[in-house]
C-alpha cells in the first residue's frame, strides 16, 4: 500500500505540473536546461556532501527505494502474535518459549523473547529494548538528514544559477533581441531548485520519517509485548493493553484475532477435564 500511495503521489504531482504548463503554454521541457541543472544538482550534491558526509550521501539510492517500496507494519498481527506467545508461557511457563523462537522471523522480538527465556530482569529486559528502539530513531534520523539538506540547499542554488544567467543578460544589453529567451533561461534555474527540492528532496525526508515513527510504534508495542509476556499478565489483560496501539477502526477485528488463541485453549480445558 505505501508503494501505491507513493506512485500515486507522483503521478499525481507531475501530472498536474506538466498539466498546468501545458495550458499556460509554457515549454515543459524547458527545464532540461545544462547549465541550469548543472549549478542546481552539482551545487545541491555538493553543499550536501558538505553538510552530511559522502558515506549518507552513498546510501540515498537504497533509501529512495525504502521510501517507496517499504512494507506496511501490521499492528493486528503482531498484537496476536505476542498473545499467543503470553497463552503459551502462561500454559506451559516461560522456559517453552525457547522452542517457539526459531519460527520468530522479526529480530528485535527473538531478541527481546531470547531474553526473557533467559531469565533476564524485567528492568534490564527494559533497558536493552528500549535502548534499541532509541538507537533505531537516531539512525533513521540521520538517514533522512541528506534529503532535508538537499531541500534547504536546491532552492538557494536555483537562485545562485539565475543571478549567474542575470548577470549574462546584463552583459549583453546591447541585443535586444536575446533579452527574453535569456532572461527566460536565467530563471529555469530557480524553477529547477524550487521543483526539485519540493518534488522530490522534502517529501522523501517526509516519507523517511513517517515510516520511521511507525516503525517505532511497531517496536514499543512489541516491547510491552514482551514485557507483559515475562510479568506474567492475563492474556486478555495483555490483548486489551496492546490494543491501545493500534487505531480503534481496526480494534475489532484484532480483537477476534487475539480471543482466537484464548477461546481455543478454553475450548480443549474441559475435555482435558473430562479425560482426567
Amino acid at each position: 500500500m505505501n508503494k501505491v500511495s507513493s506512485l500515486i503521489g507522483l503521478a499525481v504531482v507531475f501530472g498536474g505540473l506538466i498539466l498546468g504548463a501545458t495550458m499556460e503554454g509554457a515549454p515543459v521541457f524547458a527545464v532540461l536546461n545544462p547549465s541550469a541543472m548543472m549549478i542546481v544538482l552539482g551545487g545541491t550534491l555538493g553543499v550536501t556532501i558538505m553538510g552530511t558526509s559522502f558515506d549518507r550521501i552513498k546510501a540515498i539510492p537504497k533509501l529512495y527505494m525504502k521510501a517507496f517500496s517499504a512494507e506496511t507494519l501490521e499492528l493486528r498481527p503482531r498484537v496476536a502474535e505476542l498473545v499467543g506467545f503470553a497463552e503459551k508461557a502462561r500454559r506451559d511457563g516461560l522456559l517453552a518459549l525457547d522452542d517457539e523462537l526459531s519460527g520468530v522471523e522479526d529480530d528485535f522480538m527473538r531478541r527481546g523473547l531470547q531474553l526473557v527465556v533467559d531469565g533476564t530482569d524485567p528492568d534490564m529486559v527494559a533497558e536493552v529494548l528500549d535502548s534499541e528502539v532509541e538507537s533505531m530513531g537516531r539512525r533513521h534520523s540521520a538517514a533522512a538528514q541528506p534529503f532535508e539538506k538537499a531541500g534547504g540547499f536546491a532552492p538557494t542554488m536555483g537562485i545562485i544559477g539565475t543571478v549567474f544567467g542575470l548577470v549574462h543578460v546584463l552583459e549583453n544589453l546591447d541585443s535586444p533581441e536575446t533579452l527574453g529567451p535569456a532572461i527566460s533561461a536565467a530563471f529555469i534555474a530557480t524553477l529547477l531548485g524550487v521543483g526539485i527540492a519540493n518534488v522530490v528532496f522534502l517529501p522523501t525526508a517526509n516519507r523517511l520519517k513517517q515510516l520511521s515513527s511507525a516503525e517505532k510504534e511497531f517496536r514499543m508495542l512489541t516491547v510491552e509485548g514482551i514485557l507483559g509476556i515475562q510479568s506474567g499478565d492475563n492474556p486478555r489483560v495483555l490483548s486489551d493493553k496492546l490494543l491501545t496501539f493500534v487505531p480503534p477502526a481496526e480494534r475489532e477485528a484484532a480483537t477476534e484475532k487475539a480471543d482466537a488463541p484464548a477461546a481455543a485453549a478454553a475450548g480443549a480445558e474441559p475435555d482435558a477435564a473430562l479425560a482426567a
